[in-house]
């Protein structure tokens, strides 16, 4: 009886890491870029985005670390404002020399480049102008915006049309909201118009760039029922429903689902649909799906006549504060109490990674990127200029063993770019909440030298690179 050999990731299997414009770039009112929603929204008391990481000026320097670590690709975000200051029109030339030159050095080093088309900086301009993405005018306006970059950088061939749908609607700094409507209203009226957005940019992509790879890049988060009491069971099957396979149904299926569909129609919160919408987001199915996996959730049954809650987060990595949301007579989050969790309050769960890519891989039967993943923690500077961040190491290796297993199981993943590459302006909690494995010698009050330091992570993940997974 032979012994079968350990499953191996695939030989072409795209090892990454990733980040977003206006978390990386910083010169965010310079060389002809105007100001984004998400970076006017910014927590003051964090650092602002006119450094960042200073990638705008050390671009070059950040991609030869890149090519040492040994990546095989890099997804990155295009800052819409920086291609097109007024959000339609006329091109900003600087803007598209900077990421021309980013693309090239990228292709000179063998690393793929993909791109992510809209990670949360829609122009002020538009929002203000009128309403952003309250607005069926900004579908518009954002195929315009891929048209240029289907154009100009058409030696691309992974794209991502929008980052994190889901989020945008959970977080108050990602979007602009009308006090005068209800807030649930504009937000399933706004996801309704960025899956219409989404499917024109598959559409454009098809006609511009035949052979080229799109799709959405979604925030997952499984939930588990906080017990074996048949309330909560239902409860999470809700949640699911409400938090992750609404989106996924209209990227992958173009429908709404039954559930979801029936409980905004009974809120009077559901979006309005004009005779073409559907077949356009019918007909638009992605390539591939990416998945930004953190953390998973535990929630239970609460009665309807509970009082609503919104999402709080932890801010500073100090305190437990964390409040989870609830709906009702549906579910409400709460811990976990067998996983650990990060400082920010983060539930820790390797398998609940596994789980996810096996559930999302069953019911679409599509190719998966992980395009997140990863853990935000306080790193320290030592004197000789080191970091020793063992435990972002041991969240990386961990959540890499359930991936291969996930892939032993069947589930077809063929990439994975944890976030981040480098240090970044984290949009919940600045530079106190570090991701990368280049440590950025900076702080929220002090710009400092912008030094680029390799954590004890670069080398670990120097060496799954180079092994093609086998050395965790």
């Amino acid at each position: 009886m032979s012994v079968q050999a350990p499953h191996l990731f695939p030989d072409d299997f795209l090892w990454g890491a990733a980040t977003a414009a206006y978390q990386i770039e910083g010169d965010h009112l310079k060389y002809g870029k105007t100001l984004s929603v998400v970076e006017k929204n910014m927590n003051k008391n964090y650092a602002d985005p006119s450094i960042a990481s200073g990638h705008y000026q050390y671009w070059e320097k950040d991609i030869a670390l890149m090519k040492e670590l040994g990546l095989k690709a890099y997804r990155f975000s295009i800052s819409w404002p920086r291609i097109l200051p007024n959000g339609r029109g006329k091109i900003n030339q600087e803007g598209l020399d900077f990421y021309r030159n980013l693309i090239n050095k990228l292709k000179e080093y063998e690393i793929e480049p993909i791109v992510t088309i809209y990670h949360f900086d829609l122009p002020q301009c538009l929002q203000e102008e009128y309403g952003g993405w309250s607005s069926r005018k900004v579908i518009d306006d954002f195929e315009a915006y891929c048209r240029v970059l289907f154009t100009y950088f058409d030696d691309v061939n992974y794209w991502l049309t929008i980052n994190e749908q889901s989020n945008m609607f959970q977080l108050p700094y990602l979007m602009e909201f009308n006090p005068d409507i209800p807030l649930e209203k504009q937000k399933y009226e706004m996801n309704h118009i960025m899956t219409l957005a989404h499917a024109k940019a598959i559409h454009l992509c098809r006609t511009q760039l035949p052979n080229a790879k799109i799709g959405p890049a979604l925030g997952i988060i499984p939930n588990y029922p906080a017990s074996s009491k048949p309330e909560d069971i239902l409860a999470a099957r809700h949640a699911d429903e409400l938090r992750t396979y609404l989106f996924m149904d209209l990227y992958m299926k173009g429908e709404y689902r039954p559930f979801v569909w029936n409980y905004l129609v009974e809120n009077g919160i559901e979006p309005t649909i004009e005779p073409e919408d559907m077949a356009c987001i019918k007909s638009a199915k992605p390539d591939f799906i990416g998945i930004n996996y953190y953390q998973s959730r535990v929630v239970k049954y609460i009665p309807e006549d509970a009082d609503k809650k919104e999402l709080k987060l932890n801010y500073d990595g100090k305190d437990d504060d964390t409040q989870y949301d609830n709906i009702p007579g549906l579910f409400e989050g709460m811990t976990n109490p067998f996983t650990q969790k990060t400082r920010w309050d983060w539930e820790i769960d390797p398998i609940g990674f596994r789980y996810i890519l096996n559930e999302l891989y069953d019911r679409y039967q599509i190719p998966l990127m992980i395009t997140e993943n990863g853990l935000g923690t306080l790193d320290e500077l030592t004197e000789d200029k080191q970091v020793h961040d063992q435990e972002r190491i041991d969240f990386l290796r961990d959540h890499i063993r359930q991936l291969q297993l996930a892939i032993k199981d069947g589930a077809e993943v063929w990439g994975y770019m944890p976030w981040s590459f480098i240090d970044l302006l984290s949009t919940s909690s600045g530079f106190r909440k570090r991701y990368g494995f280049v440590y950025i010698d900076r702080d929220d009050k002090n710009m400092k030298t912008l030094e680029r330091i390799k954590k004890d992570s670069f080398v670990w993940y120097q060496k799954v690179i180079a092994s093609n997974g086998s050395r965790l």
